[in-house]
């Protein structure tokens, strides 16, 4: 896909691309941690990609500034999409952040963006180990 094309893209079509790239990268640091456990795996992944995690990251994200304006607005397009599904275990107002996470990790990911899609993966994995401890 092209750039132009992908940021004419809705928030939930980007939030689509974005739950499995980053899910695919919480995998694979988890597995380069050395867990093999699949049960363990599973409840350590669901820290890093559960809504309440993501919105706790982009909450980070936004206290800190970290995010440039454009991604701010690929952020926002997420968060503000029309839902026609009820939230599963949280809220509406996390089910959306965690929308607009996904939405802007779509948007760098099909922009080619991937220096700076690993940069914001990697402040998420660090600020999640240290809300819950691990480092």
């Amino acid at each position: 896909m092209k750039s132009k094309d992908a940021k004419l893209l809705n928030g939930l079509a980007l939030a689509y691309i974005g739950d499995a790239i980053y899910e695919l990268e919480i995998r694979r640091y988890l597995l380069e941690t050395g867990e093999t456990k699949p049960q363990h795996l599973h409840r350590l992944a669901t820290e890093y990609v559960s809504a309440r995690g993501q919105a706790k990251i982009i909450k980070y994200f936004q206290e800190e500034a970290i995010l440039t304006e454009e991604e701010l607005d690929y952020f926002k397009r997420g968060r503000n999409s029309k839902i026609n599904t009820k939230a599963k275990n949280t809220d509406i107002h996390r089910y959306l952040q965690s929308t607009g996470f996904e939405a802007l990790m779509g948007y760098l990911y099909l922009t080619k963006q991937e220096e700076r899609l690993e940069e914001l993966i990697m402040k998420s994995i660090r600020h999640i180990d240290e809300e819950e401890g691990r480092k």
